[in-house]
């Protein structure tokens, strides 16, 4: 049986974006639609309650949860299976000592509710409609230990070696920029390489399979159609490298000498000579220019990062442009703490001894700037390349933008404002 769906709401802008959760893209799709596709075989009507409505009193099986949320398809199957087999009201947690929750999901959140020794997430299941008393129901997120052993000691003074906790199941609060690189790159693409190396070990048919079609097209086992799916009506250069488990959207123009390694591509992309994308989101639309450089980096849909840029374990918002030869770093060179922009608007640690940079959506970044390690830059902010703005040692507010200097400042049209803000410029 098929249930009702309820939508709670969640209107919290995250910064630097100036937008909702549900708007923001989580694997290159808009996360309202994430979770559609994943609730979509286990309901059949919905609706959504703005913030403080209360709950429809219907005795519908039923799956409420704040959007949000990211969860995959993997979670889901498991809350939903133990919920039903209990047949009791319940609330998805998180034990406190699970390490992919307590490394990524809870810091720079505040989105989860401590009961003892669990942390309560906004997703609940009624078999009988909404009720109160649920009770707690932990789920692994089954995580194993995957990062880089062989890095000098001083990359980790804190927390022994440099590595991620990658689940193989996803259930996340998107309440900071941060969570957006965690729910891509270490849940997202990390977690499908995990799940692709578990089946390669538990299903010897499937390891045949994927070998036997490496065997057949002449290819190592990495660059098999196996293991890269390629869209419709996409040009490929015979020079490039791509390895898997890598996904490719349609009219995809990658160029000669591109390097890409477990990435995902979406549709309608221009990858130009030279590039180098490892274990990158690449959102639909986006021109990469010659030597672009991504690693471990989200770009949402329609924007642009000129030649020669590299940005690491970063996030880039829609329609945005990065001017060429700019270079976002993720790693303080005294052992100083890294410290991201809170849920609340603050700054707090974000437990990582290395991250990148955010920038918002409809920026315009100069050529040759380099970003200090976790710096965000508000959407809709203009940054002119000049002697006194080289190097950004902190975070960027649309009130920094340059083009507020000029005499036609309004040919820059603001259209992120904060919340609870009113544009202030029109055409």
């Amino acid at each position: 049986m098929k249930a009702f769906k309820i939508i709670l709401q969640s209107r919290r802008h995250i910064l630097p974006f100036n937008e909702a959760a549900r708007d923001l893209r989580v694997l290159n799709k808009p996360l309202w639609l994430a979770q559609r596709d994943v609730l979509a075989p286990y309901t059949r009507h919905e609706t959504e309650l703005p913030v403080g409505a209360p709950l429809p009193q219907t005795q519908e099986v039923s799956i409420v949860y704040r959007d949000n949320l990211y969860f995959d398809e993997y979670y889901m199957q498991a809350f939903l299976q133990a919920a039903e087999k209990g047949g009791k009201a319940v609330r998805a947690a998180f034990a406190a000592d699970d390490p992919a929750f307590r490394e990524h999901c809870l810091p720079l959140s505040n989105s989860y509710t401590q009961a003892g020794n669990l942390y309560l997430a906004d997703l609940w299941y009624y078999p009988r409609g909404p009720e109160a008393g649920a009770e707690p129901l932990v789920i692994s997120l089954q995580s194993r230990e995957i990062g880089y052993y062989h890095v000098p000691t001083y990359m980790a003074y804190d927390q022994g070696d440099l590595v991620y906790q990658v689940p193989l199941r996803t259930l996340i609060a998107i309440d900071s920029w941060v969570h957006i690189f965690i729910a891509d790159t270490v849940f997202g693409l990390f977690g499908r390489g995990a799940r692709f190396e578990n089946r390669l070990k538990q299903d010897s048919f499937f390891m045949l399979k994927v070998l036997g079609t490496a065997m057949f097209e002449g290819c190592q086992l990495l660059e098999s159609s196996g293991l890269v799916q390629i869209g419709r009506n996409c040009t490929i250069d015979p020079s490039a490298i791509i390895h898997g488990p890598t996904t490719i959207g349609d009219n995809v123009t990658i160029g000669a000498g591109v390097i890409i390694e477990n990435c995902i591509i979406g549709n309608n992309v221009n990858v130009s000579q030279g590039c180098n994308l490892m274990l990158s989101v690449i959102g639909d639309g986006t021109f990469l220019p010659f030597r672009a450089a991504m690693f471990m980096t989200t770009i949402m849909d329609n924007s642009m990062v000129a030649q020669n840029t590299c940005l690491q374990m970063s996030v880039v918002g829609r329609n945005s442009f990065i001017g060429a030869g700019s270079t976002f770093t993720d790693f303080n060179l005294i052992p100083i703490e890294l410290r991201a922009r809170h849920a609340n608007g603050t700054l707090q640690p974000a437990n990582r001894p290395v991250l990148g940079g955010c920038v918002g959506h409809n920026c315009r970044i100069g050529a040759g700037m380099v970003v200090f390690p976790a710096r965000m830059i508000e959407s809709d902010v203009v940054l002119f390349t000049s002697k006194e703005r080289r190097v950004l040692d902190r975070d960027i507010f649309y009130e920094d933008s340059d083009h507020h200097k000029l005499s036609k400042s309004k040919l820059h049209q603001r259209l992120y404002p904060r919340q609870g803000e009113e544009s202030a410029e029109s055409w």
